[in-house]
């Protein structure tokens, strides 16, 4: 080889050399991760994840609440009954119309009056209810209904009760009720499917085959439900909330809990006893709740779940800018919250311990939080301070191991625990997620009793998700202030016209289900929460780079939670020191190629969590979490 050869290959191999190092050199460092595993910093707050619920996008009529009649009590509007139309079938001949001066009980002071002219085998006449966006049935399936009703005479009967097909018109069901008087009666049957294919697309309707008039109300039919409650909660739907693990449940909920107006208020009261007794109410969101989900319904709802109830009490104050004010105007309402707490709290010795026994359930249920009412701070006349602390004074003199949270901030008195609420773009939970790191340890305890990343229709996308998981990383860290915290809403029905708000945790029809990508992310970190923190600290890390780290301290296992909200991949050292750790663990990993990838009623299983095996688990682990990723590393001490 020759000198000068020789001499171009050593220069070229030496640029290569220095370009390579130049490259390393520029590099960023990965981020590293330190844990101490022998530092504990503070116990994780055993009711730290729960729900928030109201009645709102029909989440409990036409949603949780598993009835399928709607508008089931025939209340009409100026032209008609919503949801229900007359049938006159071949040669028949009726009217329907409201009759307000009879009806089954004091609560339902009107009904349904058929007034028959021309019937009979051949041709019946009747009513049919459309449902909540049509009438679920599955194959060989059992539905209990009932009704109450009343005859000009017995010959008006009896009652075919039918479940049909649209667009066939096949019976899939029927029954015959017998036996109608001229006084008003309950009457209950139950319809049965056979081998059909599971649809929403049918009705229920009612018919007569002779001339006469029928008064009816409180029509009903219920699937099985959750637990075969009698008048209960929808199975798919409970078992999506039980898979979320809820330590709570925050009821009645929000802004059904003050009305508009101070007389649409929740009325708890009206809801407790037989359904005939309930009057039903406006809700603030455009639609009428019919209350079968009512006071002692939420408190079973929570005996299923084994959850706690955080009570809501109405305080005085509702969103049309109505208020009572605080001193003997505020009394009764006092006393209202006092009789509800004695409802769920009180033996059945006590006044409203004695209804709850006669309403079913003798044994009461454990309270530890009663919140004064709801988004006070939207309260223009400045009454919540004066308002809080004649709620706070008398419920403590009368319960004083309550709990008792106010809805914000008050001056006069000192909460136990104050409810914040965050509804945020991703961008503003990632600029904010150090938001609790300086709180005040020596204030009152938080509750973020609603909050969500308000991003996706009906329900969020990947992007909203990896915003909750990284605002979730921050209420674990200070999981020792933070109490409880709960998303909202937590239910959506995604039918046109049933939705009001945007951005919900979980999706459903009247057939079908589904968890978001942030319910996904809700089951993940309730999962693997674990009860204490640990000292940490993250460095050299992006904006887009979130974590929390807790252990269950009796099995000394290890629950690493990391949020890669970045469109590239992040590899990140993470060094363990004070301890030994396996080498081997449990890896679940929610991830999406897009912030806008998101599930659907029709693709519900678009993003859903994988499990697999974390190997290679030593003093330090080098592990790159992929683009868009929630992840849980669960690792155990030895």
């Amino acid at each position: 080889m020759c000198e000068k050869t020789f001499a171009r290959r050593s220069i070229l191999a030496i640029c290569i050399l220095v370009s390579t190092a130049a490259l390393a050199q520029s590099e960023p460092p990965n981020p590293v991760l330190t844990i101490h595993v022998d530092k504990p910093v503070s116990k994780v707050s055993p009711t730290l994840y729960g729900l928030m619920t109201e009645e709102i996008n029909y989440s409990y009529d036409g949603g949780l609440y598993a009835e399928m009649v709607r508008n089931r009590t025939f209340r009409a509007n100026r032209s008609n009954i919503p949801n229900w139309i007359l049938v006159e079938d071949g040669a028949a001949s009726a009217k329907l119309s409201v009759d307000s001066n009879t009806g089954p009980s004091e609560a339902l002071p009107h009904s349904a009056r058929l007034d028959v002219t021309t019937a009979d085998a051949a041709s019946p006449a009747g009513m049919l209810n459309e449902g909540y966006w049509g009438v679920p049935l599955h194959p060989n399936t059992s539905y209990k209904g009932s009704f109450y009703a009343k005859g000009d005479s017995s010959a008006v009967g009896p009652v075919t009760v039918s479940l049909v097909a649209n667009q066939s018109g096949k019976v899939l069901a029927f029954t015959t009720v017998s036996g109608l008087t001229a006084d008003w009666k309950q009457y209950s049957f139950i319809l049965k499917t056979g081998a059909i294919e599971p649809s929403a697309a049918n009705y229920l309707v009612l018919t007569v085959a002779h001339p006469g008039t029928l008064w009816l109300n409180l029509v009903s039919l219920f699937p099985p439900t959750y637990h075969d409650r009698l008048n209960g909660n929808r199975i798919d739907l409970m078992e999506k909330l039980a898979a979320m693990h809820p330590a709570f449940l925050r009821f009645p909920g929000g802004n059904y809990l003050e009305g508009d107006h101070i007389p649409e208020r929740y009325e708890w009261k009206k809801t407790i006893g037989p359904l005939v007794d309930r009057p039903t109410h406006p809700s603030p969101w455009r639609y009428h709740s019919s209350d079968g989900l009512g006071l002692l319904e939420f408190l079973e709802w929570c005996e299923d779940l084994k959850m706690q109830p955080v009570l809501a009490v109405y305080a005085g104050y509702s969103m049309a800018q109505e208020h009572v004010n605080p001193g003997s105007d505020l009394d009764p309402y006092v006393q209202d919250a006092l009789d509800e707490i004695e409802y769920v709290t009180g033996g059945p010795d006590t006044k409203w311990g004695a209804v709850r026994a006669k309403n079913g359930h003798p044994e009461p249920f454990h309270l530890n939080y009663v919140e004064i009412g709801n988004e006070d701070f939207f309260d223009h006349s400045g009454s919540y301070d004066g308002r809080y602390a004649q709620f706070y004074k008398a419920i403590k003199a009368k319960y004083p191991d309550l709990q008792l949270i106010a809805t914000t901030p008050v001056k006069n008195i000192r909460p136990d625990v104050i409810d914040d609420h965050y509804y945020r773009r991703a961008t503003e939970f990632f600029q904010d997620t150090t938001h609790y790191d300086k709180t005040d340890r020596n204030g009152p305890k938080i509750f973020v009793g609603e909050w969500a990343t308000r991003e996706g229709a009906p329900t969020p996308n990947f992007g909203a998700a990896l915003g909750d998981a990284a605002w979730m990383t921050g209420m674990e860290r200070n999981s020792d202030i933070i109490v409880m915290a709960a998303y909202a809403p937590l239910l959506v029905n995604v039918n046109p016209g049933g939705m009001q708000w945007e951005t919900d945790l979980i999706g459903y029809d009247a057939l079908r289900s589904y968890g978001s990508p942030s319910y996904y992310a809700q089951v993940m970190f309730a999962d693997y929460v674990g009860d204490e923190t640990l000292t940490s600290s993250l460095e050299g890390a992006g904006s887009k780079l979130f974590y929390s780290i807790t252990r269950a301290s009796n099995s000394k296992r290890l629950y690493l939670k990391l949020v890669n909200a970045s469109s590239q991949p992040q590899t990140v050292d993470v060094k363990f020191s004070g301890g030994t750790l396996a080498t081997t663990g449990k890896l679940v990993t929610l991830e999406a190629r897009s912030t806008q990838a998101t599930n659907t009623i029709d693709q519900p299983n678009n993003i859903v969590p994988i499990e697999s095996t974390l190997r290679n688990v030593g003093n330090t682990l080098n592990h790159t979490m992929p683009a868009y990723s929630i992840q849980i590393l669960s690792i155990d001490q030895r």
